[in-house]
């Protein structure tokens, strides 16, 4: 059974989809939470290569932080070379991060984190099964429904292995949007960044992409078209095959 349209405010429909990943740190850490939020956000790309970061007073006000440590988390990004800042009039804070191709070679970063990336795999199969079928629960605005098929249509115009796997993120965070839950985008956003180490440990295989795309193309038809359960199945099934070949490569 679908269920009914909720009154939950589209998140996706009325700001960009990396100002959505945006909330308020939570405890004493602020520094290392704005951090965290904000490289999150640029790995993922959400907030793209070479576009602007909102305003400084914008982004503390969201995060509920100061602007001194706002300044201080910017500049922990930039000596980390994932953004650049110019001063002046125009000036302002831009993505410099270059995403990088996924590498077998790269399977030493995730050292030591064996058990944070399997439970990662099955929160996913919890969590994104069930935002798409909140999804296509809900009455879609047009906003919406473009925000989906733009970010699928990315994923099938990336034209290299780190284009498209930044692309692949975004669309998985588009779906989460949707739902109107800040929770389940927060959720969705933890589960896609350690997805997202796993995915660059291992070597791009052009049978899966094929697979991986044809299961989002599902996916984004059945929110669209309101079929709540097709759209978590479909979900499912890209979850669980995907879950298979990273088990299967990483071990």
């Amino acid at each position: 059974m679908t269920p009914s349209p909720e009154s939950t405010p589209h998140l996706g429909s009325t700001r960009p989809l990396g100002d959505v990943l945006l909330r308020p740190v939570r405890g004493h850490h602020a520094f290392e939470s704005c951090v965290e939020q904000l490289a999150t956000g640029i790995r993922l790309g959400a907030f793209k290569h070479g576009s602007a970061l909102p305003p400084e007073r914008e982004l503390a006000e969201r995060m509920g932080v100061s602007r001194a440590t706002l300044r201080e988390a910017i500049a922990g990004l930039r000596s980390a070379g994932m953004v650049r800042t110019t001063r002046g009039r125009g000036g302002g804070t831009v993505v410099s991060y270059q995403p990088e191709s996924p590498s077998a070679g790269a399977s030493s970063t995730i050292a030591g984190r064996r058990t944070e990336l399997l439970d990662s795999l099955v929160f996913r199969r919890v969590v994104e099964p069930g935002a798409c079928y909140v999804a296509a629960g809900r009455e879609l605005s047009a906003a919406d429904r473009l925000l989906l098929t733009t970010s699928l249509a990315e994923v099938d115009r990336a034209e290299d292995p780190a284009t498209h796997r930044q692309a692949d993120s975004r669309l998985h965070l588009a779906i989460a949007s949707v739902t109107g839950s800040p929770m389940t985008i927060e959720a969705v956003a933890e589960v896609q960044s350690c997805l997202h180490d796993m995915l660059q440990a291992i070597p791009v295989l052009e049978v899966n992409i094929e697979h991986s795309s044809s299961q989002h193309r599902a996916i984004v038809e059945a929110i669209i078209a309101g079929d709540a359960t097709k759209a978590r199945r479909a979900m499912e099934q890209h979850c669980d095959d995907t879950a298979a070949l990273l088990r299967g490569l990483l071990g």
